[in-house]
């Protein structure tokens, strides 16, 4: 099959580099746990084809068997059910980075003077743009604006929004100390928030301005703030939080602005709520371009990632579900692998900025690719 991004080329499963060797048992879990959401909403057929509708009938055969399957009997389901097909980016190449759920202290009171930086909720006058009502000669890739009585004009961003554009409308969620903690926050899309007084917020992505997303990490490499092989996240956050006025300046370079909405009832061992509408699974979710990919499909890759101890560079090769997605997050072959929670997982995410051997996509076997 061929997309004009990518030539997707049928593997046997005997082909697949350490597939014989992979856990499987995990993703397995994961598949089944997302399958009553695959059912209840089946996902919609990206531009590579991989069918979402063909896609149920393999959720509903994994509720046929037991959560707590061996390794051979989740083996045994995968290739059931599925044909490996690699991805083969035309113009581009495939690349992996992490990214992970912080931890931050904050509290919802407004009268605290060591926590002056706002998560702000959605307003109720961005609204989403598509074919149907954006202006003539908008940028296609433009998802949000602002409504007002003579129409859709552009929202505001990160600058103006932080020097109170949207200030005294009672859009503050909760609110942190560190305005690069909170950035990070916004670029990770949720967070864990233990409140000075008393329990526990979770928040994630709800929506944005609707401007593009800029990496600040990027821009620091390319302006000789942070050698590119020296760059991890840690080392970013550090020159971040050592150089305040730069750093203001900096962040803001990134005009893209989420905002968030509480989410409850969350098992703890888990991810937020993501774009595929289930919890993230550590280790196993992946972001991926939601444009190309279908939502819920796995994803085998082979790769050699810093996640050992100290970074040490370890074989990775892990059949992922994709189950989230990013602004930055763009190609056939580009993934974001979800590395879990707080300060640990955000070490080892900040580490991964490495190209995999093979980004091989499972098709649902039956109708499989349309």
């Amino acid at each position: 099959m061929r997309h004009p991004s990518a030539d997707l080329r049928p593997l046997a499963f005997a082909d697949l580099p350490g597939w014989r060797d992979a856990r499987l048992a995990p993703t397995f879990r994961a598949f089944r746990r997302a399958a009553p959401r695959r059912l209840a909403d089946p996902p919609k057929t990206r531009a590579l084809g991989i069918d979402g509708a063909a896609l149920t009938a393999a959720a509903r055969a994994a509720l046929a068997r037991p959560a707590d399957v061996d390794e051979t009997a989740a083996r045994a389901f995968f290739e059931a059910h599925f044909t490996p097909l690699a991805v083969e980016p035309v113009g581009s190449t495939p690349f992996l980075t992490g990214y992970f759920e912080p931890e931050s202290n904050g509290t919802r009171r407004s009268d605290d003077p060591r926590f002056a930086v706002p998560l702000l909720k959605r307003p109720d006058d961005l609204v989403d743009v598509d074919a149907a009502n954006r202006p003539e000669g908008w940028d296609p890739a433009v998802a949000f604006a602002r409504a007002t009585p003579s129409g859709l004009v552009p929202f505001f961003d990160r600058g103006e929004i932080e020097d109170g554009a949207l200030a005294g409308r009672g859009l503050e969620l909760v609110r942190l100390a560190d305005p690069v903690e909170a950035f990070f926050v916004h670029v990770q899309g949720s967070a864990r928030i233990r409140l000075v007084e008393g329990g526990a917020l979770r928040v994630a992505y709800a929506a944005k301005a609707g401007h593009p997303y800029t990496s600040i990490g990027r821009l620091a490499i390319e302006r000789g703030l942070i050698a590119a092989e020296a760059m991890t996240l840690d080392r970013l956050r550090d020159w971040l939080q050592a150089h305040p006025l730069e750093a203001r300046a900096l962040m803001r370079e990134n005009r893209s602005y989420v905002f968030f909405a509480e989410q409850s009832g969350l098992d703890d061992d888990l991810g937020a709520i993501a774009a595929a509408g289930v919890q993230l699974t550590p280790g196993i979710s992946l972001a991926v371009d939601r444009t190309l990919h279908t939502f819920g499909v796995p994803i085998f890759l082979d790769a050699d990632l810093p996640l050992g101890p100290d970074g040490a560079i370890e074989p990775f090769r892990r059949l992922m579900l994709a189950e989230d997605t990013g602004s930055a997050i763009v190609g056939p072959a580009r993934g974001d692998v979800f590395v879990g929670l707080g300060v640990e997982a955000g070490r080892r995410a900040g580490r991964i900025r490495h190209a995999p051997r093979a980004f091989v996509v499972l098709a649902p076997n039956g109708e499989g690719t349309s």
